[in-house]
């Protein structure tokens, strides 16, 4: 079973550029998407064979999730009952018979940090409301959650401390994430591993590699016997971030 993950930093005009080609090549059980940057009026995407689950922010032009997947889910829900962040647009749940699939977009703590005290009370919900799919069952969860982890998950990491992304706060938040019984499953598989997932548009960061590696996917504990590959498709173009990958193995829907 194959999940693809990919912030596409508006899908308007990612569609312009390869989207529909990598889409169709991937023949992904699961895509989803992040910063769609639009409204259910602004998009008219055919994708045969799959359902469509969009969740828009209220402001326009701004965040937005959404999946694309060939299994009809037992229930969709939307947003994670944080106020703010639901109105952003920025969860999606599908409920399978084995597992719960989530994607996410987690807020920008922002330069100097100024959004960082929303952030860490986002964290925490995202936190909380993950631990409570996962005493139903197990838990797939991906997206742009807006943080290299360890230094290893960025080129400059001592130049970007306390830097938005990198900060002690939200490094602190996404292992108290793992704590909760959660596993990095690019980690898992790649312990050693130098691969980054989004660039800066400036500077040539991504001709020189200069990146970070803020996109995940994540899974219960339980489920890190099912995982196949993890992997960042870092030669795929069209965004400033590249696509994630995951395959897992003897799961239903």
């Amino acid at each position: 079973m194959k999940f693809i993950s990919w912030n596409v930093n508006g899908l308007r005009a990612i569609l312009k550029k390869n989207f529909t080609e990598f889409f169709t090549a991937t023949d992904a059980d699961f895509f989803a998407i992040q910063e769609t940057k639009l409204q259910e009026e602004q998009v008219e995407l055919e994708l045969p064979g799959y359902e469509t689950y969009f969740n828009f922010a209220k402001r326009k032009g701004y965040s937005g999730t959404a999946i694309f997947t060939k299994h009809t889910p037992l229930s969709v829900s939307y947003g994670i009952g944080n106020e703010i962040g639901d109105d952003e647009g920025r969860v999606i749940t599908l409920e399978y018979k084995d597992f719960f699939f989530v994607t996410c977009y987690t807020p920008n703590s922002q330069d100097k940090l100024k959004r960082l005290s929303f952030r860490t009370v986002w964290d925490r919900d995202f936190k909380d409301y993950l631990v409570h799919l996962d005493e139903k069952k197990p838990v797939i969860f991906c997206g742009d959650l807006n943080v290299a982890h360890e230094p290893i998950d960025l080129k400059n990491n001592q130049t970007n401390h306390h830097n938005a992304g990198f900060s002690d706060e939200e490094r602190a938040q996404f292992t108290a994430l793992l704590d909760a019984g959660f596993i990095d499953s690019f980690r898992l598989l790649h312990p050693t591993e130098v691969k980054y997932s989004w660039w800066s548009y400036r500077f040539n960061a991504r001709k020189n590699n200069a990146g970070w590696r803020i996109d995940y996917f994540g899974l219960s504990k339980g489920l890190a016997i099912n995982v196949k590959e993890s992997d960042i498709l870092d030669q795929i173009m069209g965004s400033d971030h590249a696509p994630i990958l995951l395959e897992m193995k003897d799961l239903e829907v």
